[in-house]
């Protein structure tokens, strides 16, 4: 199979017939053999029943719908795992991703220069300041933190190759985050294309301004996952270490500088009665705790069972 479509999707029926169609129309023009996924988000209204009308038309159509709400990652994780395609292709349900941008995806991908090719809006049609203004400052961001130079890697339609898709795990709010997911599992041909953004057609946007909180939050810690997953004392132990070594030597020196005055009948305040004593030794017990939480970390890891999962690219003569 040519390609796999997967369309995560939360109350979008008045849009699911023109979406169809349109896909249908490009797919046929381009002689493709292709499966829509359509992943139901727990959806209230009728979608779920416009798809089953569309699945009796169309073979290529699948589907699995939540029992209840759960997120764009979920439905994304669910659509990957399904996915039979050579290169799996993603877009959103609202209209506002062209179908007639798979085309040029599909051969990005088919090249073999690319393993992940992500949608660019550069033109678009929402909000300046409530949309627009945020997503820049958040690409931004994300650039200088992971590395990755994509300008809009939120952007929902995004194509794949299967083994990337087969190889990561989406979760939680992580669909923001694909192509770092991508990069730390050995996938390191990103690519971008600018794709036309579509004004929505039906419906309001199911994202609000907490995205752009959550999703800082969410790289902070795939970062953090991603160098320091499988070695929590490097991290935990240096910082717990360096803390406990300036609060030892501050101690060190209150004592040496408290014996001198002494020594030497020489008026002092108690060691109570200065400040220095206390930071000295908050960063004493800091530094300590910061080490044992490594040391935890460690003792965890060495217990979990995918301490040594790690992705292989190939064989020879090896079943």
């Amino acid at each position: 199979m040519n390609i796999s479509i997967v369309i995560p999707l939360f109350n979008e029926e008045e849009s699911l017939p023109e979406l169809h169609d349109w896909i249908k129309r490009v797919m046929d023009e381009n002689k493709y053999s292709y499966e829509i996924l359509f992943i139901d988000d727990g959806s209230k209204d009728k979608s779920w029943q416009v798809i089953e009308a569309l699945s009796e038309k169309n073979p290529c159509v699948k589907a699995i719908k939540f029992r209840r709400n759960y997120g764009k990652s979920p439905g994304l994780h669910v659509g990957f795992d399904a996915a039979q395609g050579d290169v799996v292709i993603t877009m959103d349900a609202d209209l506002q991703d062209s179908p007639d941008e798979i085309p040029e995806l599909y051969n990005m991908i088919i090249s073999g220069k690319y393993d992940l090719v992500s949608g660019w809006k550069q033109k678009r049609f929402d909000n300046t300041f409530t949309k627009n203004i945020p997503s820049k400052l958040y690409n931004w961001t994300n650039r200088k933190i992971s590395g990755i130079q994509l300008h809009d890697m939120n952007c929902g339609l995004k194509a794949y190759r299967k083994e990337v898709v087969k190889s990561i795990e989406v979760y939680g709010e992580m669909h923001r985050f694909i192509p770092v997911l991508a990069k730390n599992a050995g996938f390191y041909n990103i690519g971008e294309k600018v794709v036309q953004h579509q004004a929505r057609k039906y419906g309001v946007s199911k994202f609000g301004w907490e995205r752009f909180i959550n999703g800082f939050l969410d790289l902070m810690t795939i970062t953090f996952l991603s160098k320091f997953g499988k070695r929590p004392m490097h991290f935990f132990g240096l910082i717990g270490t360096l803390m406990f070594m300036v609060g030892l030597f501050s101690a060190l020196y209150l004592g040496c500088d408290k014996l001198y005055h002494a020594w030497n009948h020489l008026s002092a305040r108690l060691l109570t009665q200065r400040p220095s004593f206390y930071i000295a030794l908050t960063s004493m017990i800091l530094g300590t705790m910061l080490f044992l939480a490594g040391f935890i970390g460690e003792l965890i890891l060495r217990n979990s069972g995918d301490r040594n999962h790690y992705l292989l690219d190939k064989k020879i003569n090896i079943s």
